[in-house]
């Protein structure tokens, strides 16, 4: 890692930070996101814990190790959820992990919680998930929400596998991720899009009865 490579992983993570805060996917100042600096050692820059993440300061992400502990001494504290990050970076490919909390995530993991899961078909913006096939089905599992994080990310880290791009937590968002963070943000807009379109064509089905 030198330093040009971890100011350019920082702006990348602070210009989808300002994306993502422009569409209100921050509040309360929840959410956080992690972009991967070196993978030996694994080493990736997180959000900040408790942090107003609609404005950008220099002290918005710190950078953590394998372990998800802050590289050098620091008066920041990485989320408290970086393990979801660390747990992502170990099972995958990915460069990028983003967890937002948005009404709509929200209300279709309480919806479909019981079934574990909820699977789109037929719907263009799957293709966003490089799923081209007519009868592809894009599938995005729903797990609990303990309030331990290491069981957490244990749950998520079992959901993980082939063609599977984000996981849902019961009334506690999405975490999203892809190869680089132009992917990932891209995973994560194709799902809210998917989600809100979904709930707003049940209500109108059901508002028709």
């Amino acid at each position: 890692m030198t330093t040009v490579d971890l100011k350019k992983r920082w702006h990348e993570l602070a210009n989808i930070k300002d994306a993502l805060g422009a569409r209100g996917w921050f509040p309360g100042t929840s959410g956080n996101l992690s972009i991967k600096v070196s993978d030996e050692p694994l080493e990736f820059l997180v959000t900040a814990s408790g942090k107003d993440k609609y404005e950008r300061t220099d002290e918005d992400f710190l950078l953590v190790d394998e372990n998800s502990h802050p590289v050098e001494q620091t008066s920041l504290k990485p989320s408290a959820e970086t393990l979801l990050h660390q747990k992502v970076y170990e099972l995958t490919d990915a460069g990028c992990s983003l967890h937002v909390h948005t009404v709509s995530n929200n209300v279709i993991s309480d919806i479909y919680a019981e079934q574990g899961e909820i699977t789109f078909q037929g719907q263009e913006l799957i293709k966003a998930f490089n799923l081209w096939e007519e009868d592809a089905v894009l599938r995005v599992p729903i797990i609990e929400n303990p309030s331990h994080i290491p069981d957490l990310a244990d749950l998520l880290g079992e959901q993980i596998g082939k063609n599977i791009y984000g996981v849902l937590i019961r009334n506690h968002g999405i975490t999203a991720w892809g190869r680089n963070a132009f992917e990932a943000k891209k995973h994560l807009e194709a799902f809210e899009f998917l989600f809100e379109s979904h709930l707003t064509l049940r209500t109108q089905t059901q508002g028709g009865r």
